[in-house]
């Protein structure tokens, strides 16, 4: 995974943003393991899906849940993708054994307390 550095992208708020395997952190994020598993994550998940369809599913599921929310961090926290990332970014293994649209399993998760 390719990382560029630069006070762009990803917006402020975000440490990075992973476009097509391409990953841009802002300047004054710290890149550890943990992030850049989040993002290998990703990655895997963008690969299943053909890149162009999981942007799209992406930002559909996003809009679902800022309807429902009317919040747009909680939208972005709910959504599937983020989820499976978010539940596994510390586990330097979870790339060797993930099942394949192992993110699906995270869309109907109930949201935990």
């Amino acid at each position: 995974m390719l990382i560029i550095k630069n006070s762009i992208l990803p917006t402020k708020g975000f440490a990075a943003i992973n476009l097509f395997t391409l990953l841009f952190v802002r300047k004054e994020a710290t890149v550890n393991t943990v992030l850049i598993n989040h993002e290998s994550i990703h990655s895997a998940q963008m690969k299943e899906m053909l890149f162009i369809p999981f942007y799209l599913w992406y930002v559909i599921e996003w809009l679902v849940w800022l309807v429902k929310f009317r919040n747009s961090h909680l939208a972005y926290r709910r959504i599937s993708f983020e989820r499976e990332a978010y539940c596994h970014q510390y586990n330097p293994h979870y790339l060797k054994k993930r099942k394949l649209w192992a993110w699906w399993g995270f869309l109907t998760m109930k949201r935990k307390k």
